[in-house]
């Protein structure tokens, strides 16, 4: 999959990705995420001090898996391969997802972002470009 051909179905709206990584004893961990494809890599974000980033750095390798919600037609797609952290661009990338993925006008969360935008360092984004893309139904 690339810019030039069409989007997946499953990616046509927003959805849960789950960041698939290891853990130091070697045993699988999986995480929901924010994710955004744009044909080319896919991105998403975290805090710099999370076990997250310190397993990324540990072990570059991940999947990142899309799946069907209950009651659609089972369907799913992984992008594998290794994972770059950026140290800029996690706030903004940040601040995009939550308009997609969140209400904005609900209090709470408009609480949240404030939050984020004051400390835009505690924030990494990450980017998968992906070895291979795996898809089935």
């Amino acid at each position: 999959m690339s810019r030039d051909e069409p989007i997946h179905p499953l990616l046509e709206r927003p959805r849960l990705g789950i960041l698939l990584g290891t853990r130091a004893d070697g045993t699988a961990v999986g995480l929901p995420v924010w994710f955004d494809w744009d044909g080319e890599a896919v991105s998403c974000f975290a805090a710099r001090d999370s076990h997250k980033v310190r397993r990324l750095q540990r072990d570059p390798r991940a999947s990142l898996l899309v799946t069907n919600d209950v009651g659609e037609p089972e369907a799913w797609i992984a992008f594998d391969g290794r994972i770059r952290l950026h140290d800029e661009g996690g706030l903004d990338l940040a601040l995009r997802l939550a308009e997609r993925y969140w209400n904005a006008d609900d209090p709470a969360n408009a609480e949240l972002l404030d939050t984020w935008r004051s400390a835009p360092e505690a924030f990494v984004r990450l980017v998968l470009h992906p070895d291979r893309i795996r898809e089935g139904q």
